[in-house]
């Protein structure tokens, strides 16, 4: 079984990949980290899910950030736009929204005599989805298609989406009211889910009196460009896995599938996610290889919103940190490759 997962990961992960020469690698690299040090400045206090944000842009992932109203998370998703130099779309989500309002519709014209598609917000480089679980499930997939396959279908004519292609949502935590959990096909179409808390007190006090967040977000010049993005993801495709992490991560997510306290496991997704984040880690380190250390505080964030929580081990706490909670207990318990 390990045997074959091993030769999908090779087959899937590493035909085709593009030849990049150590010094273009090693110049991507370079300007990735000015991207990270940029959003730094404007998202204060909050250094490492910074760098969880800039590893899912590189490893071509959407990013579900979650936290309470007020502590930043709209700003990261805007910050991370406006760096980029790409075209941005920012929509709210209501819970009267129809998968229209985000995809586009077809208006019949009357001078050309057929329908005539008019795109949705969707067709952009960046997509902000504000408070993606307050609209309802069915709103929710109409994003299933263009977050895995780059496309939309309507009427059954498939758009092709502009590359990159990027969704960051945000989302309130599910107790809050007028908020719908989302399915969990949707959350396995996210490569990681990170949770922005209040800042601490020393980052909230240099907030206060520098007057961080939105005066630093209307500084913020571009650092990349698109082709600039295109140019890494394709890169740090050669950042050298060895089979011995391959191993590793394998057992971990066979220890989630047959673990009593979860009734569904990580998928195969969330295998390729975690390898391909793990390579944007070492990538925006300037490093040609991974390491454990790669891998290890990668699992959490990018394995724990994809598994359930089974009913028989409910406990008080909310089914998002519990899942947390086990997660990183199965991460411990795992031996890391020396």
């Amino acid at each position: 079984m390990l045997k074959n997962l091993r030769n999908r990961f090779a087959r899937d992960l590493h035909s085709k990949i593009p030849i990049v020469s150590p010094e273009i690698a090693s110049a991507v690299s370079h300007r990735a980290a000015q991207l990270e040090l940029a959003l730094r400045k404007v998202i204060r206090g909050k250094d490492d899910i910074v760098r969880l944000a800039v590893v899912s842009l590189l490893a071509r992932g959407h990013l579900l950030i979650e936290g309470v109203p007020g502590v930043g998370k709209t700003t990261l998703g805007q910050a991370i736009a406006r760096a980029l130099d790409c075209s941005f779309q920012r929509v709210q989500f209501t819970s009267d929204m129809l998968p229209s309002d985000v995809l586009g519709i077809s208006i019949y014209s009357a001078v050309e005599q057929q329908f005539e598609f008019k795109r949705g917000p969707v067709f952009t480089n960046v997509l902000l989805a504000d408070e993606i679980n307050r609209t309802t499930p069915k709103t929710q997939s109409a994003l299933l298609e263009a977050m895995n396959e780059g496309q939309v279908t309507v009427d059954s004519h498939s758009y092709p989406l502009p590359q990159p292609f990027l969704v960051i949502a945000t989302q309130n935590p599910v107790e809050h009211h007028g908020t719908y959990p989302l399915p969990e096909s949707q959350l396995d179409r996210f490569l990681m889910r990170v949770r922005m808390g209040y800042p601490d007190s020393n980052a909230e006090r240099e907030i206060l009196r520098s007057e961080a967040g939105i005066a630093k977000l209307d500084e913020l010049q571009p650092v990349l460009s698109g082709a600039d993005l295109l140019e890494m993801q394709h890169a740090l495709l050669q950042v050298r896995v060895d089979d011995s992490l391959v191993n590793y991560t394998l057992a971990v997510v066979k220890k989630t599938r047959d673990s009593e306290h979860f009734s569904l496991g990580v998928s195969p997704r969330g295998s390729q996610m975690l390898y391909r984040a793990a390579q944007a880690m070492a990538f925006l380190d300037n490093r040609k290889f991974c390491t454990p250390e790669d891998f290890k505080p990668l699992m959490v964030p990018v394995f724990a919103h994809r598994v359930v929580v089974s009913g028989n081990y409910a406990s008080m706490l909310k089914k998002a940190e519990q899942a947390e909670q086990v997660m990183q207990e199965i991460v411990e318990s795992t031996p890391v490759p020396l």
